[in-house]
């Protein structure tokens, strides 16, 4: 076979065969396929899509690029969540520990920022010492021991979709269906959970910014991920504005920290915490109904548990012992810290969540360019929400920048990004939007 006939056949609307998708992953995994090649097809995929089958023999095949990790030996669950991407979402961070103490095990493989959103690997890099490239022996004994490791894909776990990941990012193909679901599910298959939860976001902050594609996504990783014998629940969820309160790599671990600890903890970010984590323990058998799942996952956090969970991983990974207790000295410090207002006082009445994803790449908080290395310190702090009203006194958020330069773009963009009137709106829409099961 050769790799370009296999591009024709996509471009020209032709479906490929399981041989041809299993030849083009090998390729990509043993790199006798180049990057063009890689940016080719996906593109042929991403405007003339993939079926069903497809899509499944593609998931199959990154799946089986690398090691598959066989939990055998524990004694209970294991589980996980992925989120399709959004801003300020750093929902991870508090899942796993909350779960881990509710007798679930969470081997959670993550990725880096995609397009506009942050992602959940970057925010752990800004934590000194923590290391997101752990050997295999490494992750399994921690989340035996620990119940739960976030780390990135090893060389081992998933590997042809590390590369096509990377190439997804920065070529335009970041928004396709069929490439995101077997993005996400060769490495959650890899990690052989026994049960997933999906949190699929739906708005303009969101890859899928209508309800349509969101639960076209949805159904599709259902059926894929349960056709490979791991149940699989979807959870559509809001991203209309910024989920939580900061925006950034160090300020989302922060914001997490400070979850734990009970500690100026965001509305809508517990919701949805507690929603998918309640999913998860209903689905393995932990808890036998959502209110108790709740009811359980409310005593880990208040006794604080949950932060002792979220300390422990940070130590068996190689990060500071006394992190939680200290997280303002080791995580990074802009150079300017300052407030930005709005042009004019009034409620905010919508926000456009991307650009604001898009200001943070301007800050370097995200990547133009897969090689390229983050400033883990910059973002925006305690940023405003649909209903608030923005004054002298409120500011829009506070941005963090190294440079006057940088700053002043970025109060340029997000004054941009906020609508403001007179009258404050009724509701800001529903946070939990629809569930999705088989």
């Amino acid at each position: 076979m050769l790799p370009q006939e296999i591009i024709r056949r996509k471009r020209n609307h032709k479906c490929l065969t399981d041989e041809e998708i299993k030849f083009f992953i090998n390729g990509v995994t043993n790199e006798t396929i180049s990057e063009g090649q890689i940016a080719a097809l996906t593109m042929a995929i991403f405007l003339n899509g993939f079926n069903n089958r497809e899509t499944t023999t593609l998931t199959r095949a990154m799946r089986d690029s690398g090691d598959v990790l066989n939990w055998a030996e524990l004694e209970g669950p294991v589980v996980d969540k992925h989120s399709t991407g959004g801003v300020g979402d750093k929902v991870s961070l508090m899942l796993a520990p909350l779960l881990a103490c509710c007798g679930a095990y969470v081997p959670m493989i993550s990725g880096r920022g995609l397009g506009h959103t942050g992602g959940t690997l970057d925010k752990f890099d800004s934590i000194q010492g923590y290391n997101t490239s752990p050997s295999n022996e490494v992750f399994k004994k921690t989340v035996r021991e620990v119940g739960c490791a976030i780390i990135g894909q090893t060389g081992n776990l998933a590997p042809a979709d590390k590369k096509i990941y990377a190439i997804r990012d920065v070529c335009g193909t970041v928004e396709s269906i069929p490439l995101i679901t077997a993005s996400i599910l060769s490495k959650k298959l890899a990690a052989g959970l026994d049960c997933l939860v999906m949190d699929l976001k739906c708005g303009n902050g969101a890859f899928m910014d209508n309800r349509k594609d969101a639960v076209a996504l949805a159904e599709l990783i259902v059926k894929v991920a349960d056709a490979a014998g791991t149940q699989t629940t979807a959870v559509l969820t809001d991203m209309n504005q910024v989920l939580g309160y900061n925006v950034g790599n160090a300020l989302e671990v922060k914001e997490a920290v400070d979850y734990l600890k009970g500690k100026h903890i965001d509305p809508r970010l517990h919701e949805i915490t507690f929603a998918l984590c309640a999913e998860l323990l209903v689905n393995a058998k932990l808890a036998a109904t959502l209110n108790e799942a709740q009811k359980k996952l409310t005593q880990v956090l208040k006794s604080g548990q949950a932060l002792e969970k979220f300390q422990q991983m940070v130590s068996a990974l190689g990060g500071p012992h006394d992190f939680c207790e200290k997280a303002d000295s080791y995580l990074p410090q802009s150079k300017i810290i300052r407030p930005v207002f709005a042009t004019q006082e009034g409620y905010v009445s919508a926000q456009q969540t991307r650009n604001i994803g898009l200001a943070l790449i301007g800050l370097k908080g995200g990547r133009t360019l897969p090689t390229q290395k983050l400033d883990f310190a910059t973002g925006f702090s305690e940023f405003c929400h649909i209903g608030d009203y923005l004054s002298e006194a409120k500011p829009i958020a506070y941005i963090h920048a190294q440079t006057e330069e940088d700053f002043a773009r970025a109060a340029t963009e997000l004054k941009a990004a906020i609508k403001i009137t007179d009258n404050q709106p009724n509701n800001a829409g529903k946070t939990i939007i629809k569930k999705i099961s088989r």
